[in-house]
């Protein structure tokens, strides 16, 4: 069956995130956004854990739903034109950082279990080397193979793949504290890594560049720490509901066929926090080329600046840019649904005229991944603001206009000039 899946997300226990992300919460946005499968989100962390425990019961095979007390409870909160079952899957972010080749090294993995049973011997066997409690996140002097052989020996069906792969600072790519290969990070075991997370920086054909890649499934999370960025980047699935299933379609199992990555959804790669150099401290973004000339170094106040991912990408790839993996499944860039309105009405994504028109959407035409990609132009046309149909519309053909994102300021993306605002409400104002 074909179903979305965003295995990435945070609660309310993890730093520098939104204390409205609960499980309760989680529920009522995947169907907001048409996720199917959500992240249950850090499960290392005790507290949550209990509310894992507490809220949650089996679904499908290696799957979770709420428990249909708690669901009763927020029916009303969800316009029926979106309701459709949510499941979670058991996923957890971990912090490695450790000196590995004479270099420290800060890897971010994701970690996924099969059921809340392997999960709790996961949390009692890093509970042993670091403190779960202080974060959601939990940050543990753990090489990042030592972390898979520990996963592997509690369960062969715990995966790891490593998190949004080429930021510079956390990850397995990072210029700053990353590897050059999966091999050099996850030595033997690297057979065991049969996928990686894009993250927001990057997309698909950026990673198609490397041919080590050619055998790795890409896949994409939100990485969201609050409710309306849930979904921003996701997958879509066209196999069995289950832990097996979605293990199966991101493995490439050729003994099962049909099951399968459709496609990902993606970030305008431009607008993630890390896509070209720069230094954030004296405004300075670079391209790669201009890096290169100036040596790396700021020329405002002539400390090194930050190597974004476009830059890394460059310097690992042993192919041109704009090399088409065959193959490999489709991906589409998106912006959430209020961003879009908000850029519209010149306004906020969180002000009340956007969240108003985003709400009507919904109710009339269903979840928000339906609204950006399947409800036919002229029905959108016919029911909401000219400028709203026409930035979804701009959205859909990648016509947009994008100031890329730098050592840790996002991009910003601009789908509509002031003069195209201005003269839309001129000839609204005429024809009233």
């Amino acid at each position: 069956m074909f179903f979305v899946g965003d295995f990435h997300l945070h609660s309310k226990y993890s730093r520098a995130t939104s204390k409205e992300m609960n499980l309760e919460n989680l529920w009522k946005w995947g169907q907001f956004k048409g996720i199917k499968v959500l992240s249950a989100t850090d499960f290392t962390h005790p507290l949550w854990f209990a509310e894992l425990e507490q809220k949650l019961e089996p679904a499908e095979p290696g799957l979770f739903k709420l428990k249909s007390n708690i669901e009763k409870k927020l029916e009303s909160e969800v316009p029926e034109s979106c309701r459709s079952p949510v499941r979670f899957i058991l996923t957890t972010e971990i912090s490695c950082i450790y000196s590995k080749n004479g270099r420290t090294r800060k890897v971010h993995n994701i970690v996924f279990a099969p059921s809340l049973e392997i999960a709790q011997k996961v949390n009692l066997r890093l509970g042993a080397i670091g403190n779960l409690r202080a974060d959601g996140r939990p940050i543990l002097g753990l090489d990042s193979k030592v972390l898979l052989k520990m996963l592997l020996d509690t369960s062969k069906d715990c995966m790891l793949i490593p998190a949004h792969a080429w930021t510079p600072h956390f990850s397995v790519f990072g210029s700053n504290s990353g590897f050059d290969t999966l091999e050099e990070c996850f030595e033997e075991l690297t057979p065991y890594i049969f996928a990686i997370e894009t993250g927001l920086s990057s997309d698909p054909e950026m990673n198609w560049r490397l041919s080590q890649l050619d055998d790795i499934t890409l896949i994409s999370n939100s990485d969201s720490h609050s409710l309306p960025k849930i979904g921003r980047e996701c997958n879509i699935f066209d196999t069995e509901l289950s832990y097996s299933g979605i293990a199966t379609a991101m493995k490439k199992d050729p003994s099962r066929e049909g099951m399968k990555l459709v496609m990902t959804v993606e970030f305008f790669p431009e607008e993630g926090k890390y896509h070209v150099d720069g230094h954030r401290n004296c405004g300075v973004r670079l391209a790669p080329a201009e890096s290169i000339r100036q040596k790396n170094i700021c020329p405002t106040c002539n400390k090194k600046v930050t190597i974004g991912v476009l830059h890394r990408v460059e310097e690992l790839a042993d192919r041109p840019e704009g090399f088409k993996l065959r193959g490999a499944p489709p991906y589409k860039k998106l912006i959430p649904l209020q961003e879009i309105i908000g850029e519209a009405f010149d306004a906020g994504p969180d002000t009340g005229g956007v969240q108003s028109e985003r709400l009507k959407l919904i109710n009339h035409f269903g979840n928000e991944l339906k609204i950006l990609l399947k409800v036919p132009m002229q029905d959108l046309k016919n029911f909401t603001h000219p400028l709203v149909s026409e930035g979804i519309r701009r959205i859909r053909e990648d016509k947009v206009v994008i100031e890329a994102g730098y050592d840790g300021e996002y991009g910003t993306i601009h789908i509509f000039s002031d003069e195209e605002r201005h003269a839309t409400q001129k000839k609204q104002t005429t024809l009233f």
